[in-house]
């Protein structure tokens, strides 16, 4: 039997896995494809998997479904979250991969037990205009081109110093335990920071506090907060590929369009290999 899996937790945090050594189901949690999802017992872990067809066709709902079963677990343990799309061919294939990574399983999951993942997307103005870089393929080879591509190159460490100085500035205010960031240029000529901060789960509210203050107060940013999170970002720094199967259907979702725009679970869980 093919196994789709969604996470893996510590053993202890599932009540039900005392009395068993065999898969027990999670009470009205249903996954991708509407299967009954189920506690799969390894060890002193429990990988959270439901049952899968090989010819089932992985869409923008199976990548809704998937992000809500890693949520629904990360209420009441530290989860480490598999990428979307992930299948073990059979109970061997699962049990091998997780035994020959417990000890890593283990160590991360202590690392970020009691942590969550805050999100900020902010939006800046560009400092730059785009006018030259839209000139520049048109232009014939000689000074004027070489003139262009010294502008391009200035007003792009122009971008990257005020992103890393907004940047700065977000980890003074909101002190994260950790973060990642990412910035990229949009086509209406903003520049947009994705922001991932990585807090103790009692802090969140103080987190969301600090946002609500900070968000009035810049007002040449447009500032969006949403978690908390499982903590995405974070996992695929201490994790390595298992060996699983991904289907090639999952890699066509189309992340962008899965209705998701407050949760960063499909974006992340394609970044990695296998986890994220």
């Amino acid at each position: 039997m093919a196994w789709y899996a969604y996470c893996i937790g510590e053993r202890q945090a599932f009540p039900a896995l005392e009395r068993h050594r065999k898969p027990v189901p999670m009470e009205s949690v249903f996954g991708v494809s509407g299967n009954q999802v189920f506690i799969y017992p390894a060890s002193d872990l429990a990988v959270v998997v439901s049952e899968h067809a090989p010819q089932a066709f992985l869409d923008q709902k199976s990548g809704v479904d998937h992000a809500r079963v890693i949520s629904d677990c990360f209420r009441h343990s530290t989860v480490l979250p598999f990428r979307f799309g992930t299948v073990f061919h059979d109970d061997e294939t699962l049990r091998k991969s997780i035994r020959s990574n417990q000890r890593q399983f283990l160590g991360n999951i202590d690392k970020l037990r009691g942590k969550t993942e805050m999100h900020l997307k902010i939006s800046v103005d560009d400092c730059c205009t785009r006018e030259i870089e839209k000139h520049l393929a048109s232009e014939s080879a000689g000074r004027a081109y070489l003139c262009n591509l010294r502008e391009n190159a200035s007003r792009a460490r122009e971008r990257q110093t005020r992103a890393r100085a907004v940047s700065f500035q977000m980890h003074r205010l909101f002190q994260p335990l950790d973060e990642e960031v990412s910035c990229r240029l949009m086509e209406n000529g903003k520049m947009l920071l994705d922001i991932a901060h990585l807090i103790d789960r009692k802090c969140v509210e103080r987190y969301q506090n600090k946002f609500a203050t900070t968000s009035t107060l810049m007002h040449a940013c447009h500032m969006q907060l949403s978690g908390p999170w499982p903590p995405y970002h974070f996992v695929h720094r201490l994790t390595r590929p298992v060996h699983a199967q991904t289907p090639v259907a999952a890699a066509q979702v189309p992340a962008a369009e899965a209705n998701l725009a407050e949760s960063p679970a499909i974006v992340l869980m394609e970044a990695v290999p296998a986890f994220v």
